[in-house]
């Protein structure tokens, strides 16, 4: 048996919300239910709450709702499912819309704080390619993904991740705490205590892993009875890293299996999410890579901050894409956010760590069309 959930993605999950919501909580009603081993078919919004349209313009992302975004399609109770279980998501097929679009907003990112002016990338998809007016003569090989996929937390875990996140932000770090403002539903005490969606935590979330494609399978350590699962923010492409904080953002319909694993049966159980994959078999794809160590802007020497390496990294790109490939550095920050994978590559040669941020020559076109990604 499959089970579909609709939910009405031409309109924002703020005035469309049957089916939806946008916190962490662990006591949502649940949308749907099924058994374990059966399918779900989900309609997605895209991250952004389709607040990046066709004919949106950069200057619309000064006062897009950051509040409502990463809508959420859910939650899903697996009947039978306990705390101590894995729930095993697979995707079975995850289908994008012919539209998606990825930002550079000035604050947030990588390299947030080098970027005073907002910048819009808008994609069509046709064929499994991405092609973007905003990025001439480039070609993005699809490989969508779920940007965010969770069971519920507990209250344990709703506690622990408020007073954690609650101490961070005292020591000045960059948190986005409960807010009641464009909060689905907009009941308390769920709009005023439910935790945000932007961080991943132990129930899942926000993970950004492209690894969790069809294909793959995600364990998530299940925290309340049913699971409660939901997923949402469907990236056709995005590097590793997600540089400047979007991906290629889409709606999408996602067709999922859904199973569980016994607690009494596992022999160990992950604390956080975990990915069981195989990577998929294609051509070699000619890259090139830069390389960064932990240097600050001002070049002090940090203590093996990865971090700091991949900014480096980072930066090192997009200097080589403005010099020899003749783009404005916010194209060029938008290509290695959807394109372009940053990786550790050592993380014990003290002071200095290694990450490398990593570009396959075929996303230009003149370099050859690139083919779909294989199924």
């Amino acid at each position: 048996m499959t089970v579909k959930v609709s939910v009405q993605r031409d309109r924002s999950i703020v005035v469309g919300p049957a089916n939806s919501h946008n916190r962490m909580w662990p006591d949502l009603e649940p949308v749907a239910v099924i058994e374990p081993g059966e399918e779900v078919v989900l309609e997605l919004r895209d991250g952004m709450d389709g607040q990046l349209t066709a004919s949106g313009q950069a200057d619309s992302l000064e006062s897009i709702d950051l509040d409502a975004n990463h809508p959420l399609t859910g939650p899903i109770e697996i009947r039978g499912a306990r705390p101590g279980d894995l729930l095993v998501v697979e995707p079975r097929r995850i289908d994008p819309d012919g539209f998606g679009a990825t930002a550079v907003i000035p604050g947030f990112g990588l390299l947030g704080d080098l970027f005073a002016r907002p910048f819009l990338a808008r994609w069509q998809i046709e064929d499994g390619i991405a092609r973007s007016p905003d990025l001439p003569g480039v070609a993005i090989r699809g490989r969508p993904f779920l940007g965010c996929v969770a069971v519920a937390p507990s209250r344990e875990l709703v506690a622990a991740a408020a007073r954690r996140e609650a101490a961070l932000a005292h020591r000045g770090g960059t948190v986005r705490g409960p807010q009641p403002r464009s909060a689905v539903p907009a009941i308390e005490p769920y709009a005023s205590q439910a935790l945000r969606t932007i961080p991943p935590r132990e129930n899942g979330g926000n993970l950004d892993v492209p690894q969790v494609t069809t294909g793959s399978r995600l364990l998530l350590p299940v925290q309340v009875p049913g699971a409660l699962l939901s997923a949402g923010d469907v990236h056709f492409a995005q590097g590793e890293g997600e540089s400047c904080g979007t991906a290629i953002e889409v709606a999408a319909t996602a067709t999922l299996a859904v199973s569980l694993r016994r607690a009494n049966e596992l022999r160990w159980r992950p604390h956080f999410p975990m990915v069981e994959y195989s990577e998929p078999v294609e051509a070699a794809r000619p890259s090139c890579m830069t390389i960064g160590i932990p240097l600050t802007d001002e070049g002090e020497n940090g203590d093996l901050d990865l971090t700091l390496a991949a900014r480096r990294a980072l930066l090192e790109m997009l200097g080589w894409l403005q010099a020899e490939r003749g783009m404005t550095r916010e194209q060029a920050y938008v290509l290695a956010s959807v394109a372009a994978d940053l990786r550790v590559a050592e993380a014990v040669n003290v002071p200095n760590g290694i990450v490398t941020c990593r570009l396959p020559l075929d996303v230009f076109e003149a370099e050859g069309r690139p083919a779909p990604a294989p199924a």
